[in-house]
């Protein structure tokens, strides 16, 4: 199984680009601190995204933000442009998310803010209309037809 899940943050902006077919692809990195013992240090990743989770990067994620990835890892060599040949590790994003809250933009960029009510959540005010979650418009519920 080849399968990893990373928290931190992003160290660049991410790159997207296009393939000759029309296929998207984001490259960006990530940094993940790492603790022993009474030492600290930090991990260098790249990170790579397809089609719309590389939009996805590319519209929603900066340098710095907080993110978790799901992922696998990839390996290849390629030779640069000294004629040396390099090993690299990639990791295949197959999901991204927000660990982090929206950023403050006055500030620099520095330091964040309480997360807002957005994304694919119904905002609560839709959903409000003094109703209990569990009124079900006094339908009777038989214990018999419940599955557990």
């Amino acid at each position: 199984m080849n399968k990893v899940f990373l928290s931190g943050n992003l160290t660049r902006d991410p790159e997207v680009r296009y393939t000759a077919t029309g296929k998207a692809f984001a490259r960006m990195g990530i940094a993940i601190n790492r603790r022993y013992k009474d030492k600290e240090s930090v991990d260098f990743f790249n990170l790579v995204a397809w089609e719309k989770t590389a939009e996805f990067c590319g519209h929603y994620l900066r340098k710095g933000s907080r993110v978790l990835v799901e992922g696998r890892l990839q390996t290849s060599s390629y030779e640069n442009r000294d004629g040396v040949k390099v090993n690299a590790v990639d990791i295949l994003v197959d999901n991204i998310e927000f660990a982090g809250g929206k950023r403050d933009s006055d500030d620099g960029g520095n330091s964040y803010s309480k997360p807002s009510n957005s994304g694919y959540s119904r905002n609560r005010e839709e959903t409000s209309n003094d109703k209990s979650p569990y009124d079900f418009d006094n339908e009777p519920i038989d214990p018999e037809d419940t599955p557990f």
